[in-house]
């Protein structure tokens, strides 16, 4: 049996996405060839069948090609750990929430910290703020999210900004008002999206309680 024939795990079929994503960012491929290979690779069974949506792009290593060498390590300076502007720190670790082709949900009572770290790649992501217990009054989200959605549910009371997103082909939709931090939570999302979605809203019936309420 040649390396052809062999089969493929999720690891490599995330790994050939992620290759083809540079592509589309270098200007190699268009989002409807983008799209078409996704598609096969994700149904690709055999090493084969899944270096066929990279054997025409330069540069690219095909799955299961050894690795090149090494190059010989060089210094690099230490870099900050913080976002210029009177951002909040960027997220560590254990502040980072990935999805893989799977749905991610915190809703209840859940600790939020500082910052959080979305990387999704064709999943979902559904953050509920309503009952979450805040460690400080702004929020950042960095979002690098490639064919994935995002929902935020925020208090009636929250703000919201969403203007610092660089779009691809992707949607930003909010029903949330936005400005400065004014109540006791603001939600700051910026990063990069890619055939993906955000959506911030309020709880089903806000708008009727605040009606009813002559807000």
């Amino acid at each position: 049996m040649g390396d052809r024939d062999l089969r493929v795990s999720d690891v490599e079929r995330e790994h050939v996405g992620r290759l083809l994503q540079r592509a589309v960012g270098l200007g190699m491929l268009s989002l409807g060839e983008f799209t078409e290979r996704m598609d096969t690779a994700l149904a690709a069974k055999t090493r084969g069948e899944l270096n066929a949506v990279l054997i025409d792009l330069p540069g690219i290593r095909l799955v299961g090609q050894p690795a090149p060498a090494p190059a010989a390590p060089r210094y690099l300076p230490p870099q900050p750990r913080y976002v210029s502007g009177p951002r909040m720190p960027v997220a560590m670790p254990g502040n980072v929430i990935r999805a893989r082709m799977s749905s991610v949900r915190r809703h209840g009572v859940w600790h939020v910290p500082p910052s959080l770290r979305l990387n999704s790649l064709m999943g979902s992501v559904h953050l509920d703020f309503t009952e979450a217990v805040m460690s400080t009054q702004v929020v950042e989200i960095h979002v690098d999210d490639t064919c994935s959605s995002l929902e935020l549910i925020l208090p009636a009371e929250a703000t919201v900004d969403l203007n610092a997103i660089d779009l691809m082909g992707s949607s930003v939709n909010t029903k949330v008002r936005s400005g400065p931090p004014i109540g006791p939570l603001h939600i700051v999302v910026h990063g990069s999206l890619r055939f993906s979605s955000v959506t911030a809203k309020h709880p089903f019936g806000t708008s009727w309680k605040r009606f009813l309420n002559g807000a």
